[in-house]
């Protein structure tokens, strides 16, 4: 390991022990040179590799800010739109609509989405920002003999807002799948994914009451941004 990444590492655990809190700013460049006895250039490379990972920003003219981290909780037993989880934790998100297009589910779609083959659909590719950072990315397909057609205005404020207040659709559940994914191509072009090797993947079917599913989306997030909770409740049975 290099000199660079031996300070960086011990900044990164002096942040998250909360030594260094968040809105706090790290010691200046020359102190950092004496506590750790390297120079300007090992110093810089160190603040660069903390940069990249969003634990720190730089201020002009007043050093190097440490970032609180943002963390929203998704719960995974409820259906919630991104939209409802920013308003109710007051965050600074804004919503880029990538591409909204109609596709026909072939069979390793099918596989993926739960459609059935030759299902039309609408696919609706969304970024979400959380303070000017790409935290997540949504590829949503919409059943067309349901949803027959979404406008980038709907994309763009809440499509579940105007699935329920416009189309009047009765929707009742999702199934959720999560699991840790390598990074992709375009994880890396719609995620400031930094250095990470891995994304967070949130894949869901959802539902309408009778039953008949509308949706598809995968969600990835990135890993240091986003938690995901859920409560747990023990059956009780009888014992005998």
């Amino acid at each position: 390991m290099k000199k660079y990444q031996i300070v960086a590492k011990d900044l990164e655990k002096k942040i998250t022990e909360g030594i260094y809190k968040a809105n706090t700013f790290l010691p200046s460049e020359h102190a950092l040179m004496e506590e750790y006895e390297v120079s300007r250039d090992t110093i810089r490379k160190a603040l660069i590799e903390l940069t990249n990972r969003h634990l720190i920003k730089k201020k002009r003219g007043a050093g190097s800010k440490v970032i609180a981290p943002k963390r929203i909780m998704f719960p995974v037993s409820e259906l919630t739109a991104y939209t409802e989880i920013v308003d109710l934790l007051s965050l600074d998100s804004k919503t880029n609509v990538i591409s909204i297009s109609e596709e026909i589910i072939s069979k390793e779609n099918s596989r993926l989405t739960g459609f059935p083959i030759g299902t039309k659909v609408i696919n609706v590719v969304r970024q979400r920002l959380v303070d000017d950072m790409a935290t997540v990315y949504d590829i949503d397909y919409f059943d067309m003999a349901i949803v027959p057609t979404i406008s980038r205005e709907n994309a763009e404020a809440s499509i579940y807002n105007y699935l329920e207040n416009e189309l009047h659709l009765d929707i009742d559940l999702a199934q959720k799948e999560i699991t840790i994914s390598s990074v992709k191509e375009m994880d890396k072009l719609l995620l400031d994914v930094g250095k990470d090797r891995h994304v967070v993947s949130v894949k869901s079917k959802s539902f309408l009451s009778n039953q008949k599913q509308f949706q598809f989306t995968e969600s990835r997030h990135k890993l240091e941004s986003f938690r995901f909770i859920d409560v747990a409740r023990r059956k009780v049975r009888n014992r005998r």
